[in-house]
């Protein structure tokens, strides 16, 4: 298996409740791929030398899955509330160093 991240954008074209999550959630954990997540808040952008780029605002959120490979990732959107939404939700393998 492989590790996979979900970044929600912040881009949805309806509504999504918090409530939306919760079901979405459940059937992740419960085919045993869910990792974590958690909304994402405020921040900074640093560098050691140099002015560092604005945070990336349209990011609001990440949850991390196992999966085959990125084809049973993207089945897994199914459910997501941003996804749902017509939002976009940017999947990344974490690759193993």
């Amino acid at each position: 298996m492989n590790d996979y991240i979900f970044l929600m954008h912040d881009d949805a074209t309806n509504a999504i409740s918090d409530d939306d999550w919760e079901p979405y959630l459940a059937r992740l954990q419960s085919a045993g791929v869910f990792q974590g997540g958690s909304a994402i808040g405020g921040g900074a952008c640093v560098r050691k030398s140099e002015k560092a780029p604005p945070l990336s605002a349209q990011i609001s959120g990440f949850i991390r899955v196992t999966a085959e490979d990125l084809a049973q990732a993207t089945t897994l959107l199914v459910g997501n509330p941003v996804f749902e939404a017509g939002g976009t939700v940017e999947i990344r393998e974490l690759p193993r160093t």
